[in-house]
Order: C-alpha cells, then structure tokens, then sequence
C-alpha cells in the first residue's frame, strides 16, 4: 500500500508539475495580450471570455498543488484522513488534463508551441492514468465504503480542531437538520435560541485580537468554524461569522485606537451584530460609484454626519444593530471620495423594518424575496438625513476617502469565509449524496454499487479536498500579512471562485445521485443546491472577480 502511495504521489507531482510549467507560460501570454489584465476589465472582445478561461485553469492548477501538498502533510505527519492522495491525484490529473485542452483548444490559437506545452503533451500518458476512470470509481468506494461521505479532514493544530469541535457542538444543539429546514422553508428569522448558541460560543470572535477580546486565531480558524456552520446551513449560520469579519479586519487596518477598543470587544461578545452595506441599486460590482452620499453637519451641538442615499443586498440589515456603511463623504470621483462608517441602529425582527430617529432622520429596509439563502435576509435600504456621530467614521479624519481601502482590506477576510462556506455546502451534499446511495435500490442493487455512482463520489471528494486545502493555504498566507497588499488578496479571491463554482458542480451531482427525490423540497439536498446559486455572487459576482480582481494582480507578475 505504502509502495502504490508512494508511486502515486511522484506521478502526481510530475503531472502538476508540467501543468505548471504551462500554466506559467500561459499566464506570461496572457500578460502580454491583455496588457497585464487591464485590457480585459472593459473588453467588448475576445479579451474577457479569454481571461476566463485561463483564470479557471489557473485557479485549478493552484487548488491541485495545495492538495497534494495537504497530502503529503497527512502522510507525513503519520495520519489517518482518508484517501487523500488518491484524491490529491485525481484531481491533479483531472487539472492537468484540463490545461492540455485549453492550451490546445480554448484558448483560440493565441499561445503558440513552447516547451512547457511540449512538457505538458509528453505527461499525457501519465495524466490519463491519473484521472481514468476506473481511479474516480476506486476513490468513490473508498469515500462510500470507509468514510460513508464523512469529514475526516486533519486539521495540524490543537487550536484548529477545538474550534471545529466547539462549532460542531453548536451544530448538533442549535442547527438541526429541522431547524435548517424549517427557517428555509418558512422564510423565517434565525432563531434566537440559534444566534445566542453561536456568540456564546465565541464563534464571532474568533479572529479578532486577544487584547481585544477574541480568540486571536486568524483566518483559518475563522475558516475552519464557517465551513463547519455552512454544512449546517449557509442562511442560518455559516453567513453570520462574515459580517463582523469585514468589519473587523476594515477597523484592524484603519481604525483609530479609540475605535478598536470600543467596536471589536462588543463584536468579538456578539454585543454587536454586524451587517454590510456596500451595494447600491444602481452601483453593484462597480463599488466606485457609489452614490449613499454623507455630509458633514451638527445634531443637538454633536460633529456628525447625515446620510441620505439607498443600499442593496445589505444582508441580515434587520437583526443587526451596526450597519457597516461605505458612503461618499467627499466630492473626489471614484473610490478616493468614499469613506466607512459604523452606523448605529436599532434591532428588528421580520422582512420590514423602519428606524427613526429623534432629529427627524429615518432608515427604511425591506428585505429582498430570494429563492434560498434564507434567514438572515438581504434588505434593500433607504437612508433620510440619518444622522452618524463623527467618532464613527473608520479612521477619524485620517479616514476620509479611505473607505476603499479598508473595504478592500475586509474583503480578503470575507473571500476566504465564502470560500470556507462553499467548502461546507458542498461538503454536506457529499454526506447526504453518500449516505442516499447506501440506502437507495435500484434493480435490486444500492446504487452505491454501481460504476457511475462511485465515479461521481470520487470526484466530489477530490474537488472538495482541493477546495478545503487552497483556502487553508490562503488563509495562512494572509494571517501573516500584516498590511495586505493587492497581490496578498490574489490567492483568497482565486480559492473563493474556485469553491463557489465547485460548491455548485457538486450540490448538482448530488442532487442527480438523489434521482427524483432531489427534486422534492423535504430532501435537504434541494435547499444545498438553492443556496450553492448564491456563492458566485457573494465579495465579488463571478465575472467582476475574474476581470477586476484576478486577472490584473495575476497577469501583471
């Protein structure tokens, strides 16, 4: 055994190998043609669809390396975690073999004959025996047979595996399958008893400063309780940890002293419930028009600002009592004119709420009808002369038109959580696809038994494993990053896309091993697939994410 693992892994990492090499001179083209990537964001031509394809392949080839390199940890470390360079070498194969169709294909002619092409065509043979498919059924039973689905990820740390331990206790109490059922169904709130075992469990402070009042535990910690949460499900706890996220890490980078101390401790208590507010109506991925204008001015003799503008998508807006609220302050165009503020607000219950204040300041919202994702609600808000206090602008004065860059500095938190959030929605359609197969006959047969079934299995969970470990990777790299820079943001947001579209290949193959029954909303497996359409569109919709926050930090190394 030790002997066929030990084969399997130098094959793997020839194959990835000279699908790097490729890759490498594909990204240097590409470079080239699109001008680093710039010439890609307003593209009418072929630029875009282009761009697309060799981010996919890019992202897949980095995922495959984090895999095998996850592999080779376990091994190494003397763990029992399943198949995982099985998985590790399917999926590298799979990569592999879909560079070699796009560097042939379609990528339009425009990369030319070059000796990484030459090295990737001569590993063809090894490739095909990485990903026949008689490996995708062997790793299938494995996954069906030893593990019936189950996570049995190994997690390096102690710290790492009591917070998964701790969300999993929080999962098994207060998000029952029936509760999951039950708020996606009726379209209801997330139960209090639901929000109050998750702060109790500190599960909002987990990367938040010790000094602060958190755990101090970085984002992969973070990722580690959001994947667990997300299994459960995604409206009714593994969204929560992201709002205060951003708003941490946005306060971590620029808020003033008096500012960490005051916010980040109530965060870190769940004293605080955060909700973003960054869309608009008219301005979604475009993020620099933003037009929620706040002006300076005077209430009752107090500094503040009045704000007056709309907000969309603004999710769980009700529930939260702090509104995290990117708005324009200055008369600069663009990003540079806009500034964060920590908007105070009122609780509420329910899809409608208005807040009014004393001055005469109103905020409206009303949450948005969608087809999943439900619990915490999306509102679109409306914002009447309402007045913030000017200790609440992120940075004090130091702050204006900065609002960008803390956003920004946020959003690589919020990328890695979606990325942790679409691991565990796929994740639990793994479990439930496994443990439908053992149970279901078909032709006096389970249909665990058959070919096809095994093939989908194994396939699920070698994407599932490159999914987990290039978020893992992510997330360390960013955890020792003091000041992230644009090109720190680069592997958070390549393992969000990745996973959300894996989050969604996946549900899909899962709902189809549930045959008609994965049409039936009692099966939970309807909800998984619902709620996987959203991810693409979460920190970034698909398409913004590759041509605005990929390509050029990629294409200009």
């Amino acid at each position: 055994m030790a002997e066929h693992t030990s084969e399997l892994e130098q094959t793997a990492a020839a194959v990835l190998a000279a699908a790097e090499g490729a890759m490498e001179a594909v990204i240097a083209t590409a470079g080239e043609l699109t001008q680093g990537g710039k010439a890609s964001g307003d593209s009418s031509g072929w630029e875009q669809p282009f761009t697309e394809r060799v981010v996919e392949m890019a992202a897949a080839v980095r995922a495959a390396r984090c895999s095998l390199d996850y592999a080779r940890a376990v091994i190494g470390a003397g763990e029992s975690a399943g198949p995982v360079m099985e998985a590790a070498a399917l999926y590298a194969g799979s990569v592999a073999a879909d560079v070699h169709k796009g560097v042939l294909c379609d990528l339009g002619g425009r990369f030319g004959g070059s000796d990484a092409a030459s090295r990737l065509n001569e590993a063809r043979p090894a490739i095909q025996r990485l990903c026949d498919a008689t490996a995708r059924v062997r790793l299938g039973q494995v996954v069906l047979d030893d593990l019936q689905g189950r996570d049995v990820t190994w997690l390096p740390d102690d710290s790492l595996r009591q917070i998964r331990d701790t969300a999993r206790e929080v999962v098994k109490r207060h998000v029952t399958p029936e509760i999951a059922h039950a708020i996606h169904h009726g379209d209801l709130d997330i139960p209090a008893e639901t929000l109050a075992g998750i702060v109790d469990a500190g599960l909002l402070g987990i990367a938040i400063p010790e000094e602060f009042g958190g755990f101090g535990l970085g984002n992969r910690a973070m990722l580690v309780a959001t994947e667990t949460l997300s299994a459960a499900s995604l409206g009714a706890a593994g969204s929560l940890p992201t709002r205060p996220e951003i708003l941490t890490n946005a306060l971590l980078r620029g808020g003033t002293e008096e500012q960490k101390s005051e916010w980040l401790p109530k965060i870190a208590a769940g004293e605080v419930l955060v909700a973003i507010a960054m869309t608009e109506p008219n301005a979604g991925s475009d993020v620099a028009s933003v037009s929620c204008r706040a002006t300076r001015g005077q209430q009752d003799g107090v500094d503040g600002w009045f704000v007056t503008g709309a907000k969309a998508w603004c999710t769980f807006a009700g529930r939260a009592n702090v509104i995290s609220l990117l708005a324009r302050t200055e008369d600069t165009p663009g990003g540079d004119g806009l500034s964060m503020l920590i908007v105070p607000k009122d609780s509420f219950p329910g899809h409608e709420f208005v807040m009014r204040q004393p001055s005469g300041g109103t905020l409206q919202g009303k949450a948005d009808r969608t087809i999943g994702y439900r619990g915490m609600h999306s509102f679109t808000m409306q914002f009447e002369n309402y007045f913030v206090p000017a200790g609440n602008l992120i940075g004090g004065e130091g702050g204006r038109g900065n609002g960008m860059r803390y956003q920004l500095a946020g959003m690589n938190g919020g990328r890695l959580q979606t990325a942790g959030r679409a691991t565990g929605v796929a994740q639990r359609a793994l479990e439930l696809a496994a443990a439908y197969a053992l149970e279901r006959k078909q032709f006096g047969r389970p249909i665990a038994e058959y070919g096809l079934t095994r093939a989908h299995i194994g396939t699920m969970a070698a994407q599932i494993q490159a999914c987990r470990s290039f978020a893992h990777a992510a997330a360390e790299r960013l955890d020792t990053v003091e000041k992230p820079s644009k090109r720190d943001g680069l592997m958070p947001a390549m393992a969000k896309f990745l996973a959300c579209d894996v989050a969604n290949q996946i549900t899909e193959r899962a709902q189809w091993l549930h045959g008609g029954w994965g049409y039936a909303e009692e099966y939970p497996i309807s909800r998984l697939v619902i709620d996987a359409k959203v991810l693409p569109l979460f920190e970034g919709v698909r398409a913004i994410l590759v041509l605005k926050a990929i390509a050029p930090v990629l294409f200009s190394s």
